[in-house]
């Protein structure tokens, strides 16, 4: 019986060690290695069309004005990151108007939605050494 239950456990470590699970009743399988892990940064494709990370861009700016007492207009979402920590921690870059020049610039927004909490954890101007490939600003290339 405890050797059942050993053996049980090591093939459960084997199957979710090689990053796959098998559900035999419906023939599906479920990538493991694509799920979220906690601390794990990753991109957030087809965000350009999002309410929801344009929003936090915004809030992003405006925290960011409120702070600095400056007076930054948001423009568009760049780039968009994102992390599993308690709650999820958005990576964005984002252009902005500044004194009538557009300029890149970087923020981090910390969010727990079940706890109605948001908060601009950085904000800082980008490096100008940023490299962005047109499909990154959602551009589509013809042939």
């Amino acid at each position: 019986m405890v050797m059942d239950r050993v053996s049980a456990l090591l093939l459960s470590v084997l199957v979710l060690g090689c990053g796959y699970c098998f559900d035999l009743g419906h023939g599906r399988q479920l990538n493991l290695l694509r799920m979220r892990i906690p601390g794990d940064p990753s991109d957030c494709k087809g965000f350009q069309n999002s309410v929801e990370i344009e929003s936090l861009a915004r809030f992003a700016v405006q925290e960011h004005n409120k702070k600095q007492n400056a007076l930054l207009e948001f423009v568009r979402v760049l780039k968009v990151k994102e992390q599993v920590v308690a709650g999820k921690l958005y990576y964005l870059t984002l252009e902005a108007i500044d004194v009538g020049h557009k300029k890149w610039y970087e923020a981090k927004v910390w969010v727990k939605p079940w706890t109605n909490f948001k908060q601009l954890e950085e904000f800082k101007h980008a490096e100008s050494d940023l490299s962005f490939t047109p499909s990154d600003l959602g551009v589509i290339q013809g042939n």
